[in-house]
C-alpha cells in the first residue's frame, strides 16, 4: 500500500522580492508611447547593483528544484510525494538547505541598512524611502518550512458513504498513484533521449560533463524514487547504470567507439518504452 511506503511533504517558502511596482514610472511609461490604456507596469529592483539578496534567492531556487527532484508529484495544493526509502536521505539534505538558507539570510540582513543607503544612489529618482521594510519584518517574512503528513487511504472512512463514492475516491488515488509514477518514467525517457541525441554525432558533437552526471545522479534518485517497485522501471534504470559505468564525458568525446557503445546501450531502454 503507498500508504506505508511513502508520505507527503509540502515546501513552503517565504522570502523578500526586493521588487516593488512603481505606479509612477508606469504611467510616464504609458504617457511617453501614448497608450491609450495602461499597457504595462515598471518593477524595479530595489537593490540593483548588489548580490546579496541575489544569493538568498539562488539558494531558494536550488531547495526548489531539489525539492522537486527528490520527490513526485501528488496532488495540486503543492503537496508532493516522498518515498519512504528517499525519506532519511531527504531530512538530512532538508537540513542542510535549512542551515544555507538561514546562514544566507542573516548575511543579507548584516548589509540590509547598508544596502537601502546605497541604493538611495545607485537608483536616482526611482528611489523611495517607502519601498523599503523594515528589517524586522524582513526577518519575519523569510521563512523556510517544511511539513510531511500520511498520504491519506481511501478505504479509511470515518463515516459511511455511498459505494459510488467511495469507488471515485479510490480512482482518483489510484489516478494520483500513476501520475506519480508516470513522472519517473518521463525523467528517464527524457534523460535517454536526450543522451541519444547528443551521442549520435561524430567527435565534433558538443556536449557538457552533465551529460553523464545527470544521468548518474538519476539512476541514483530513480532506485528511491520507485514507490511502486515496478520492475520494468527498475530494469531500465539498471541497464542505465550499468551503461555507464567507468564512463565519463571525456571518453565519449575522444572515442567513437566507446560513444557508440553506450549510444547504442541508451537505444536499447528508449526502445522499452
Amino acid at each position: 500500500m503507498i500508504q506505508n511506503s511513502a508520505v507527503l511533504v509540502d515546501l513552503n517558502i517565504s522570502v523578500w522580492t526586493g521588487r516593488k511596482m512603481d505606479k509612477r514610472v508606469s504611467e510616464q511609461v504609458d504617457a511617453s508611447n501614448n497608450t491609450k490604456t495602461r499597457a504595462g507596469n515598471y518593477h524595479k529592483k530595489l537593490l540593483a547593483g548588489t548580490e546579496a539578496l541575489d544569493a538568498l534567492h539562488a539558494v531558494v531556487g536550488k531547495v526548489r528544484q531539489w525539492h522537486y527532484d527528490n520527490t513526485l508529484p501528488w496532488a495540486d495544493n503543492g503537496a508532493r510525494l516522498l518515498p519512504m526509502a528517499n525519506f532519511f536521505d531527504y531530512k538530512a539534505t532538508l537540513g542542510d538547505f535549512k542551515t544555507m538558507f538561514y546562514s544566507t539570510s542573516e548575511e543579507f540582513y548584516g548589509q540590509y541598512n547598508d544596502l537601502v543607503s546605497a541604493a538611495a544612489f545607485t537608483l536616482g529618482d526611482l528611489f523611495n524611502s517607502n519601498d523599503y521594510p523594515a528589517l524586522e519584518d524582513i526577518r519575519k517574512k523569510n521563512s523556510l518550512r517544511v511539513t510531511f503528513s500520511p498520504v491519506p487511504d481511501s478505504g479509511d472512512f470515518r463515516v459511511d458513504i455511498p459505494e459510488e463514492y467511495r469507488k471515485e475516491l479510490e480512482a482518483i488515488s489510484q489516478e494520483r498513484i500513476d501520475a506519480a509514477m508516470k513522472d519517473a518514467w518521463t525523467r528517464l525517457h527524457d534523460c535517454l533521449k536526450h543522451m541519444s541525441t547528443k551521442l549520435a554525432g561524430d567527435q565534433k558533437q558538443v556536449f557538457r560533463d552533465t551529460l553523464v552526471t545527470n544521468a548518474t545522479d538519476l539512476c541514483s534518485i530513480l532506485s528511491k524514487l520507485n514507490v511502486t517497485n515496478d520492475p520494468k522501471l527498475e530494469q531500465a534504470r539498471r541497464q542505465l547504470e550499468s551503461a555507464l559505468i567507468g564512463i565519463d564525458a571525456a571518453e565519449l568525446r575522444k572515442s567513437d567507439n566507446v560513444r557508440l557503445d553506450v549510444k547504442t546501450r541508451v537505444d536499447e531502454i528508449l526502445n522499452m518504452f
